[in-house]
């Protein structure tokens, strides 16, 4: 089992900037990327960031520019700086893990935290 667990989420004005962190913690072979999604109220969940153990990144057209995703592959930790936010950034993000358990191919995984909320008032 890996556990992910977030934390930075809250309230921040329009402009204002928030940090988002995820450490992955358990049964970890290899950490293969991390990423950060996030769900608005009536809408479907959408990739925000992601970044390989390479480091290797990609991003969402909507904050390529305002977000940047980095990681610690040490200590399994992924993180969001979220510069410039708006109104429409405000949702539940979620941090995901891909990896694997073991050196077993059959170990794979592929894990969600249970989501921190950002709320970004006008």
């Amino acid at each position: 089992q890996v556990q992910l667990v977030e934390s930075g989420g809250g309230l921040v004005q329009a402009g204002g900037s928030l940090r988002l962190s995820c450490a992955a913690s358990g049964t970890i072979f290899r950490v293969v990327s991390m990423g950060w999604y996030r769900q608005a109220p009536g809408k479907q969940r959408e990739v925000v960031a992601r970044i390989t153990s390479g480091g290797s990144t990609n991003y969402a057209d909507s904050v390529k520019g305002r977000f940047t995703i980095s990681r610690d592959n040490g200590k399994s930790t992924v993180y969001l700086q979220m510069n410039s936010l708006q109104p429409e950034d405000t949702a539940v993000y979620y941090c995901n893990a891909r990896g694997y358990e073991s050196h077993h191919v059959s170990s794979s995984f592929d894990y969600w935290g249970q989501g921190t909320q950002v709320t970004v008032s006008s």
